[in-house]
């Protein structure tokens, strides 16, 4: 049985390592064929961009050709007439997924390494350079200070065209890891100078490129970091070419559980790791399959192999300033779908913008599209289990205290314990709200809390927020999937006194009793349930309940 391939992400090593392997090599032949001289593909981390660009080196390079071209044998490639294309061009790879630095300074620092150790692979080429060209050179390779860094890639494709009397491919992974990290760290502006310079110089106006393929996460717009580059062609999650690529199809899953004798977990499989959409394709989420298939344990995979960093800055920034993101927070715990409107033409100067953490969210994987509805509106929601887990835990984390208080609550809760329920509501609400503005829209900011703490029952209940039932529209549901079990309905009420918190929790359970709110319970079924009554002033916290149980059903 082939080994997985688990954190292998180098073409040659994964072929001649014998790992499990999906022929992804039609890719090859889509980039041959589609006409734009420069590409970027943008996916989520994890979803194969570094092993397909590892692809692309290895079937252009020049180099090794004879022995490269060996790695396609048997693979679909091989059928095509683009095959004579293998092993025919200079390529210069570069990947950038390892700047994260915390200043410009290490920064620059940073890519003058990086760059240095490309050239370092062409230092053939000094011996057949005249003395201006090999000064520029050496400013690279020897890292100099005043080295033309500006200019190092587009040089380098002139040096190597030259001696090989070949247009050269570039090939760019993760080019906006460096971006993202100066926006995270406070030095975005000396960043997006000098990478707006670096790329463009490379892959606009540049008579020794044959191809360009870069890629990223985010989306970028001709007029921002590739200013007059109008060679550009963006494939995004949004569009349909190219969706198989990135990613596994259903069948391709459902192949390699079949081989690893997994067959039966493949419904499981479709909860946790399933639900994002490229295009109009279905894709699940590869590192997540294989790291499954190698532990045999349903569990968050993805989420981990990030900090997360950017996604919790933006959010922070956003529950501060925009009023309707609770609402739609609101929906995304229940398990339903927000329209929102994602731009096909982002910059990176967007990200200043808060109300687009929805967009940074969807490209990100956080989130995926149901349905585009017209123009630029899409249909929103979290993607399956996997991800699900993040809103749970690092979200909530972060925004609603600690989650082990949150564990506590669904234990007491359940345990109707209910001063002990009051008390750990009481020291989440002491150590987490300072996150929100409490001056204003304070009910719907407390629902939305609710619904983040309750969220992680999700497995069990069905969380219902602001249905009609009986002769109004209830707070919260906790509906129990097995009706046998108690199902809660929630009031909440904000207090203008702290003296009236009492008060105003008991008008809570008294206004669920008179308006009947039960009657959506009664008519599904089920027989217990319990009205908890919840009022709050600032950080204050007062909780009152009723237990009823209903001995005939309609």
């Amino acid at each position: 049985m082939k080994q997985l391939p688990v954190g292998v992400s180098d073409f040659k090593e994964l072929i001649e390592g014998n790992y499990y392997f999906v022929d992804k090599t039609d890719f090859i032949q889509e980039i041959l064929t589609d006409g734009a001289k420069v590409k970027l593909f943008t996916r989520p981390r994890r979803f194969g961009k570094t092993l397909n660009m590892s692809m692309l080196r290895y079937f252009f390079d020049s180099r090794n050709a004879e022995e490269h071209r060996k790695l396609f044998t048997d693979l679909d490639i091989q059928h095509s007439p683009h095959f004579e294309e293998q092993g025919k061009y200079p390529v210069i790879y570069l990947s950038l997924k390892d700047i994260k630095e915390a200043s410009w300074q290490d920064c620059s620092k940073r890519m003058r390494k990086v760059l240095s150790d490309v050239f370092d692979e062409y230092k053939y080429l000094r011996d057949d350079l005249d003395q201006r060209d090999l000064k520029n050179f050496d400013g690279i390779w020897l890292e100099e200070a005043e080295g033309n860094y500006f200019d190092a890639l587009k040089d380098l494709s002139k040096y190597l065209s030259r001696y090989h009397e070949k247009k050269v491919v570039i090939l760019l992974d993760e080019y906006d890891t460096p971006i993202v990290s100066a926006y995270e760290n406070g030095y975005y502006q000396e960043a997006i100078s000098f990478f707006r310079n670096f790329y463009s110089a490379a892959l606009k106006d540049n008579v020794y490129l044959e191809l360009g393929v870069m890629t990223g996460i985010l989306r970028v717009a001709k007029e921002g970091i590739f200013s007059g580059l109008n060679n550009l062609a963006v494939y995004s999650i949004l569009d349909e070419r190219y969706s198989s690529y990135f990613g596994l199809t259903e069948t391709e899953v459902q192949e390699a559980l079949n081989y690893y004798d997994l067959e039966s977990s493949m419904q499981e499989v479709k909860e946790w790791y399933d639900g994002y959409c490229f295009g109009k394709m279905e894709i699940y989420n590869p590192w997540s399959i294989i790291s499954y298939i190698s532990n045999r344990k349903l569990e968050a995979y993805w989420i981990s192999t990030s900090s997360n960093g950017l996604i919790n800055q933006m959010l922070e920034k956003a529950t501060k300033t925009e009023g309707n993101i609770f609402q739609k927070l609101e929906k995304l715990f229940q398990g339903k779908h927000i329209l929102q409107k994602i731009q096909k033409s982002s910059d990176f100067h967007d990200l200043v913008r808060v109300e687009e953490v929805w967009q940074l969210f969807l490209y990100s994987g956080y989130l995926t599209m149901e349905r585009e509805q017209e123009g630029e509106m899409y249909q929103l929601k979290i993607p399956n289990q996997e991800v699900y887990s993040f809103f749970q835990e690092s979200f909530i984390q972060k925004f609603l205290g600690n989650i082990t208080e949150f564990s506590s609550l669904i234990l007491v809760l359940e345990k109707k314990e209910w001063k002990e329920l009051e008390r750990i509501l009481q020291n989440i609400l002491l150590s987490s709200l300072s996150y929100f503005d409490l001056s204003s829209e304070q009910e719907k900011i407390y629902h939305v809390f609710m619904i983040g703490l309750l969220s992680t029952l999700r497995n069990r209940y069905y969380i219902r927020s602001n249905r009609e039932s009986g002769y109004g529209r209830y707070d919260l549901l906790l509906e129990p999937k097995q009706k046998e079990k108690t199902a809660y309905l929630f009031e909440f009420k904000v207090a203008k006194k702290e003296e009236d918190l009492e008060k105003k929790a008991e008008e809570a359970i008294a206004q669920m009793e008179e308006k009947h709110y039960d009657v959506e319970l009664r008519e599904r079924g089920i027989g217990k349930f319990l009205l908890l009554g919840i009022a709050f002033y600032g950080k204050k916290v007062k909780v009152k309940f009723l237990d009823k149980i209903i001995k005939s059903i309609v």
